[in-house]
């Protein structure tokens, strides 16, 4: 196989991404959509607790810190982790589109090792939309924006309605999130998901 994937590949007609109005503003720090997402949240003790920020039209920028939790060989990062901050880092750019969508296509490049104790700076946007779908892409580097490029990602996203979470996820859970008091809480479990 050769190339890029066809399937990441936006059509002839594809639009360019435009920004919300109600977007969060450029440098706005997102917050995480839901308490017990692996990516994003602060209920997940061995999560990745990535915190990502709005960034110029429908980029954002993330870091994350890899810990001794996220080693796949002994003292790097785990493959699978680094897809999953590329992952939660494009995801939250469906904040500034204010869409719900998921992840329907991921494909990684590890380009270098990520030793634990990196600090992995990420930056993402979104390249096209056409209908449902959002084109996007993201780049991680060590230590910083200029640092050297440790992986990076093509995505597709799909945009969803709210009841493919409903229809979809454990009750119990699906139940205790629209069951929060806090309603910003309760609406953004829903909106975003990587």
């Amino acid at each position: 196989m050769s190339g890029r994937n066809t399937a990441l590949t936006p059509p002839a007609d594809a639009a360019a991404p435009v920004r919300h109005p109600d977007a969060p503003a450029p440098g706005e720090l997102l917050g995480a959509h839901y308490g017990h997402c692996f990516g994003c949240g602060e209920g997940q003790p061995h999560g990745l607790h990535l915190e990502a920020r709005a960034g110029e039209g429908v980029r954002v920028s993330a870091e994350f810190t890899v810990k001794p939790a996220h080693q796949g060989a002994p003292g790097l990062a785990h493959g699978g982790v680094l897809a999953t901050a590329l992952d939660e880092t494009l995801g939250s750019l469906n904040w500034l589109l204010r869409v719900i969508a998921v992840t329907g296509r991921l494909e990684t490049d590890f380009v270098r090792p990520v030793p634990v104790g990196t600090v992995l700076h990420l930056e993402a946007e979104v390249t096209a939309v056409a209908g449902r779908k959002i084109y996007s892409t993201a780049v991680g580097r060590i230590g910083g924006p200029g640092g050297p490029v440790a992986v990076r990602a093509d995505a597709l996203f799909i945009e969803v309605k709210v009841d493919h979470f409903i229809d979809n996820g454990r009750p119990e859970e699906i139940r205790a999130a629209m069951s929060d008091p806090d309603q910003v809480r309760r609406t953004r479990a829903f909106e975003v998901n990587p």
